[in-house]
């Protein structure tokens, strides 16, 4: 909040779980209420946790799909229609992974929820597309937070070193995770005029990950 203050604009934080439809509608009730309109949308929740799909539990899997994946629609089903309705196009932007394009041993659940990520997201670009709405989403690889930290890879790993020949550093010359940042920046290109003509996309930020 301090830094968007900081720049001289307003904002409305609210932490709303995403596995909460109702409570994100009222979120974005509230927030048309006070800014007057909704023209950019960044699904950006999610969690990881690992393990084998013959060994996870049922709600091991319910809790990935229902955050990664019924989360961001329903995100969607509260902020489509005021968008519609406001008839001033915009931009919406699901956070996926590297492995909704590019499926890994270990995290199967995972893969499977951010794989429904880019189906949700392209069948939605060719339904929006008549109203001026872009979607679109970013698949980072590695990145330098809580969750990209999780050690318990590492035991993943230790358990069943074949797995670790999926996981390539990617072309680029760095094996550090990739700050938050970067990935933000392509946030704001994909939000912002520049992408006008981006639609229905998967944006890599893997640093060549899923070419290799």
């Amino acid at each position: 909040m301090a830094l968007v203050e900081g720049e001289g604009r307003k904002i409305l934080a609210r932490e709303v779980d995403v596995r909460d439809a109702e409570g994100q509608r009222r979120l974005v009730a509230d927030a048309i209420e006070q800014f007057g309109r909704l023209d950019i949308v960044v699904a950006n929740a999610g969690v990881l946790n690992w393990g084998r799909l013959w060994e996870i539990s049922a709600q091991q899997w319910q809790d990935i799909v229902d955050i990664n994946l019924t989360g961001v629609f329903n995100t969607v089903q509260a902020v489509v229609p005021p968008m519609i309705q406001a008839g001033n196009g915009g931009s919406i932007i699901a956070v996926s992974s590297a492995a909704g394009v590019k499926a890994v041993p270990g995290c199967g659940h995972y893969c499977a929820s951010k794989f429904g990520v880019v189906g949700l997201t392209n069948s939605l670009a060719v339904e929006l597309g008549e109203f001026g709405i872009r979607v679109n989403s970013i698949h980072p690889y590695g990145t330098d937070t809580p969750m990209g930290n999780d050690l318990s890879m590492y035991q993943m790993f230790a358990d069943h070193p074949n797995y670790i020949h999926s996981f390539s550093p990617g072309a680029l010359p760095t094996d550090s995770l990739a700050p938050p940042d970067t990935i933000s920046d392509i946030v704001v290109w994909l939000a912002s005029d520049a992408a006008s003509l981006v639609t229905a996309a998967q944006i890599p930020a893997d640093k060549g990950y899923l070419k290799i």
